[in-house]
């Protein structure tokens, strides 16, 4: 069996650009796909940033725009609510990154509760996301990883992540919003998914409303799956998982050169498609116990997971499988995958300007290194331009 290859379509894909804006994606999508032109760009934002230069309009009128929702909550709410109206859900993302500090924890923290109560007074928001290190340092999710002895003032600092982590978990489930944990860096990951296996355990009971992130350029993650699954039934909890193919993969692979340990990354991208494909269709296998996030803009995988559905006799409708993709970023599938009545969630970045620009230049930095991703963009915004001009 096959799925209807729905993804060409792009007066569904493209429907709520006006001509305007989708002049401006194509333009984006054009510079991002010249990898000089990307460098150039980067180094000149972020020395007009650190200068104060009066550039904030510009970047606000282009890839600010493209790629966030606005600068903060009720700024996001057009975005959110023309989304809706098409059948797609968002995750308003706090995109402000780089945080240190006891007083910036502690201010992520409220922010993710304020994204909470804001997220339970509308349908179109019936998720909330947060990243561990938002929480606490990474150094400490390192040492606490490794199982090295904390110092009595690192107890207490780690009392501090574990308690934020709590009172996050213990609001979503309250206000009944799902809340989904990002997968950083590999170093770290160890302490955040024993963190987040401890808030399922206790606030997955019922339902998932706990997430944790699996990213599958990984190749020990579904084996980390299995043993997490196994666990979970034992105890009587549920699992909620996102699943990604990741993001640090340059980082990772140089760090385990040069500390001269085996990299944690699948050998290429093959290794990593199948990985990813293997881990949704052991999670689409055991729904039951585990609910799911795909969160790709792979088309290939989109397909496999439609298909599975189909064969499984999964409604589309099952909220227990979401569909996810980053805003500004492969409508083609959001679109035509809500048009055919699946739950699909836009990720909807957001945050003052200047604090989210190292979130857009890792945007576009990963644009340009996605072999494929960037002019698959620009070839369907091409055929849309042709489309509306007949």
């Amino acid at each position: 069996m096959s799925a209807e290859k729905i993804f060409n379509n792009t007066k569904v894909a493209f429907q709520l650009k006006n001509d305007s804006e989708l002049e401006r994606a194509y333009f984006l999508f054009k510079m991002i796909s010249h990898q000089p032109l990307v460098r150039i760009g980067t180094a000149a934002t972020n020395f007009a940033l650190k200068t104060n230069l009066p550039v904030e309009g510009l970047i606000r009128a282009t890839v600010f725009d493209h790629f966030c929702g606005g600068i903060n909550e009720e700024d996001c709410l057009p975005v959110i609510d023309k989304m809706y109206s098409k059948g797609i859900s968002s995750v308003l993302d706090y995109s402000v990154e780089g945080k240190e500090n006891e007083v910036q924890f502690d201010m992520a923290l409220n922010k993710t509760l304020e994204i909470i109560n804001f997220a339970s007074q509308k349908d179109a928001l019936p998720i909330a996301v947060f990243k561990p290190t938002g929480f606490g340092r990474i150094s400490l999710y390192k040492k606490k990883g490794k199982g090295l002895k904390l110092t009595e003032a690192e107890e207490q600092e780690w009392n501090r992540v574990i308690e934020r982590f709590d009172e996050t978990c213990k609001l979503a489930k309250e206000k009944d919003v799902l809340i989904f944990i990002d997968a950083e860096e590999s170093w770290m990951q160890d302490a955040a998914d024993a963190i987040t296996e401890e808030m399922m355990r206790k606030y997955n009971t019922e339902k998932p409303i706990v997430y944790n992130t699996l990213q599958a350029y990984r190749w020990d993650r579904l084996d980390y799956l299995k043993l997490l699954n196994e666990r979970a039934k034992n105890q009587g909890f549920k699992l909620g998982m996102k699943i990604v193919r990741g993001a640090y993969m340059e980082k990772e692979r140089e760090r385990a050169k040069k500390n001269r340990y085996s990299s944690p990354i699948c050998i290429d991208k093959e290794a990593t498609d199948k990985n990813f494909n293997d881990t949704l269709t052991f999670i689409l296998d055991n729904l039951n116990d585990i609910s799911l996030c795909i969160g790709t803009h792979n088309e290939a995988s989109s397909y496999l997971a439609m298909v599975i559905m189909q064969e499984k006799n999964i409604a589309k409708t099952d909220k227990r499988v979401w569909f996810g993709q980053l805003y500004g970023m492969s409508d083609h599938i959001s679109f035509n995958l809500a048009t055919a009545g699946y739950n699909v969630v836009k990720y909807v970045p957001f945050g003052p300007v200047k604090d989210v620009m190292p979130y857009l230049i890792r945007r576009a930095e990963e644009n340009t290194s996605v072999a494929g991703q960037t002019s698959r963009e620009l070839n369907l915004l091409k055929e849309e331009r042709k489309r509306r001009k007949m």
